[in-house]
């Protein structure tokens, strides 16, 4: 593994109090994104279903510009990458997606200034895509070789040649596997009474106000939290939006982790071997237990390198999405990392 901190390896970061860090590192066999130095962000998905047992990917038609492409547009101000991408499926043909594994970036230039486009695969979880009769006016389901002659852009080909790559080794079908620290609490040295009941610093608050935002992007079901306060505020703004059933796990706690890592170890391969979308809320000096299980899980050099490894691991209310392949057993196929604002 590389020896880089786990909260130290990002070149952009959303100013003031707004958001999660809006550029994350992202690894998977071929991908290894770092950062970024774009003027312009923009992210899209591209969409995919099997029909009759064949891969077609959603390509729509953008009047404007007279084009087909994939859903994608700029970032707002204060948005992830993630949330972008999903918001812009949204809008452009009116589905709700989960996303699933990273696509690489596409680089061009506009006005003279260096744009990025970040891309995801993405299944459809709610609504059927049609046009929104502004920015696109017709869409399509097409086989990849369909696809690669309808494209107006040449660089859209090299997110779906990845596409049909995931497709073709069995890693495309995956479902997320998200790890929550905790977001920032008030300190200890500040807190007399119990530690199990320490809860977040106003920072902490805010902070999971946009984990909620970011997680919005996997929509995971399963939720396992240490049930001390501060995870629990930590997971409450998104556990009250989606209305998803949490379970609180002893097993999670800073105590039962030091005084019984074994059952730590079992819970979080639990929540793997299920192979559902999945998140696990806990705490600093519990995250080299729940790192080691996932590593297990990841047999590509490529992927394990992103994993972080040295003390805090990750900073307040940041998080490690994993993505694990249905149709490989739930390897984890891709790391991606993304870290939270700091006022």
């Amino acid at each position: 593994m590389v020896s880089d901190a786990g909260y130290g390896w990002y070149l952009s970061h959303v100013t003031s109090l707004q958001s999660m860090t809006a550029v994350p590192r992202r690894r998977t066999s071929t991908v290894a994104d770092e950062g970024t130095t774009a003027d312009i962000l923009a992210a899209g998905a591209l969409c995919w279903r099997l029909h009759k047992g064949q891969l077609q990917v959603l390509v729509i038609h953008r009047p404007r510009y007279d084009d087909w492409s994939f859903p994608k547009g700029k970032l707002d101000e204060g948005e992830t990458l993630p949330e972008c991408a999903v918001r812009e499926v949204s809008e452009e043909v009116g589905a709700k997606v989960r996303l699933g594994m990273p696509l690489p970036v596409t680089h061009y230039t506009v006005n003279g200034k260096p744009k990025e486009v970040w891309y995801w695969a993405a299944e459809i979880a709610q609504g059927k895509p049609q046009p929104d009769g502004d920015e696109t006016d017709e869409v399509r389901w097409v086989s990849p070789a369909e696809a690669r002659e309808m494209l107006s852009s040449e660089g859209d080909i090299i997110p779906l040649e990845e596409l049909q790559r995931l497709h073709e080794s069995n890693s495309l079908r995956t479902v997320p596997f998200i790890v929550l620290r905790h977001a920032k609490a008030k300190p200890r040295s500040t807190w007399s009474r119990s530690e199990s009941e320490r809860p977040l610093a106003a920072t902490g608050k805010r902070q999971a106000k946009s984990v909620e935002k970011l997680l919005t992007a996997w929509r995971p079901r399963l939720l396992h939290c240490s049930p001390w306060k501060r995870c629990a505020e930590t997971i409450a703004p998104y556990v009250k939006l989606h209305r998803h059933k949490i379970r609180y796990r002893r097993s999670l706690t800073e105590k039962r982790a030091r005084q019984q890592p074994a059952k730590t170890t079992g819970r979080v391969k639990k929540s793997l071997e299920l192979i559902q979308p999945s998140l696990i809320c806990t705490h600093r000096p519990v995250l080299p237990i729940v790192l080691n299980e996932l590593s297990r899980w990841i047999k590509q050099d490529e992927v394990s390198v992103a994993l972080p490894h040295e003390d805090p691991y990750l900073a307040p209310g940041a998080i490690v999405v994993g993505q694990q392949a249905v149709d490989r057993g739930g390897e984890v196929v891709s790391l991606e990392i993304y870290e939270p604002f700091e006022d």
